[in-house]
Formats: structure tokens, sequence, C-alpha cells
């Protein structure tokens, strides 16, 4: 059984921590919390083992004293999460606008301020959400773009990957799943610029880890055109929307993906594989950008 004091959910490269802060960003809490717990269980057999299974927490989100959204999330760094959902979710267009996030795990709240004169200075954020239409868990649903809203975007600029290079990002994921091997039920997200893992982080769902992976580059101001985006969990069309709206022109999943996912990709110029584990893998849109032979 593993220590989970040892087990971290977050990983940051040192490519990555040479990137400083964007001026004048929110302050952050840096909260933080237990990752794992150990639960007693019976297998098919009656036999009795301790094992370690992921702690996951509701966390709400009050933007200027108005609730937005309760994620339920592991929270291996929801300052980032945080930003990332409201980034996402068009809450927020630019970091500056925001005072701080505040993380409080005692009363399950994160608390984002906005700076007084963001509006004076032209900052576009939405202060008061509408009310938001919300899942079985309490997540609000709505608020991130539409389909209809992804094909009018601009396509992006022209990124190829060669196999090479997906071949090692494909080798380089394994040494940092700690949590999804030390207990499973999570998912996984990775950032890389070419061949280096940059930041790579693990939680609940699909887009908590997008999320957070999203609100390290707003907080950094890192752009995406040059950026891989490895996830473990299938392809959906908000996590492709996610990911278009943050610059990064290729995904490579290790699950599969939908229908209009490749419509998508395809009419953003985005590169599109899935299945990829090891050394298999489907490109299902942008071949090519892809060179096979390098």
């Amino acid at each position: 059984m593993s220590d989970s004091h040892n087990v971290t959910a977050l990983v940051v490269r040192p490519k990555a921590r040479e990137r400083a802060l964007i001026p004048n960003g929110p302050r952050l809490s840096h909260a933080s919390g237990e990752l794992l717990s150990a639960i007693q269980i019976t297998d098919e057999y009656g036999d009795h083992h301790t094992i370690q299974v992921p702690i996951e927490r509701p966390l709400t989100v009050v933007l200027d004293g108005k609730e937005v959204a309760t994620l339920w999330t592991l929270g291996a760094s929801a300052e980032w999460l945080v930003l990332g959902y409201l980034w996402t979710r068009q809450l927020v267009n630019d970091v500056t606008a925001l005072e701080s996030i505040t993380v409080d795990w005692h009363s399950g709240t994160a608390a984002v301020q906005t700076r007084t004169d963001s509006s004076e200075a032209g900052v576009e954020l939405a202060r008061r959400p509408p009310p938001g239409i919300t899942d079985r868990l309490g997540t609000e649903v709505d608020g991130l773009m539409t389909p209809a809203d992804a094909f009018a975007l601009a396509k992006m600029p022209a990124a190829r990957i060669t196999r090479t290079t997906l071949l090692a990002v494909l080798e380089g994921i394994p040494e940092d799943d700690a949590i999804y091997r030390a207990a499973g039920s999570v998912h996984g997200c990775a950032l890389y610029h070419g061949v280096d893992l940059w930041v790579s982080v693990e939680d609940v769902s699909r887009r908590n880890a997008v999320d957070t992976i999203i609100g390290w580059m707003a907080l950094h101001g890192v752009s995406g055109a040059d950026k891989i985006l490895f996830t473990t969990g299938r392809l959906t069309a908000e996590i492709v929307m996610k990911v278009a709206q943050s610059g990064i022109p290729i995904i490579v999943s290790r699950k599969g993906v939908t229908a209009i996912c490749c419509e998508l990709a395809a009419n953003l110029g985005m590169t599109l594989f899935g299945h990829a584990s090891r050394r298999r893998y489907i490109c299902y849109a942008g071949v090519e950008r892809f060179d096979a032979q390098i």
C-alpha cells in the first residue's frame, strides 16, 4: 500500500517552473489537503484488505460573493482549477481583473475576488453570471461555448507533430500518474512543449484536469500555440472546446473520441489522436500535419 503522504497529484517540471507569473495576477491561497484515504474492503474471495481511494471534495466557487458552481475535485491545485473553470466558462477573460483566489477546505469554498477598478481599466468580466443549470452533483453545466461558437473560431496556426515526438509523449506519462497507480479512479492531464513535459495533474474528472492546466497557463501567460495536451480520458466536445479556447492545437488521448470531436478538430485546424498508448495510436484529425515517418 502506498504512503499517501508521499503521493502527489501535481507535477511541475523545471521548464514550467522557469515561467514567471503574469504581472498583477491574483493572490493565491495555495491550500492543500490529503489526497488519499485508507478504507477496508472485501474482495471476491471474502478476504479483507486495506486499500487507498482518492478523496473527492465539493468546492463551491464564489465570485464576488455570488455562488457560481460547485466543483467536485481531488484538489491538487484548486486555485488553478478555479481559474481554469472561470476561464473556460467565459466568466473571466483577463487574469489581472482578479484580486485573489482563496480556497478554504474547511468551508469547502473558493472565494474569487475581483479588483474594484477592473471595470475602469476596461477589463471585460462577467461579475454577475446568469444562474446555471446544474447536473446531479451540483456542477454548473452551461456557460461553456457551444459547438456553434467553436465552429465560428478562427483556424489555429498550423502546428506539426512528428511520430518521434508523439511516442515520447506517450512514454513520458506513466512517470506522473502517482494517484492512479496508488488508488485508481482518477484522470490525468499533461501539458507538453515538444517532448518536454511541463505540467501534469490528476483529478477525479477529465474537465477538472484540463481546467487546472488551463488555469496554470492563464496565470503564467503561456501560449498554447506550440503545446501538446495529453489526457487519459475520452475526448468529448466539451474537452475539445476547452482546449481550443486555450489555443492548444494538438490533443492526445488514451481513450476514444466522438464524431463531433473529429468535426470540431478538423474545422479548427487541430490534430487529434486517440487510443494512444505505448506505441499505438489513431490519428482522427489533422493527419496532414502529422509526420508519421519522422
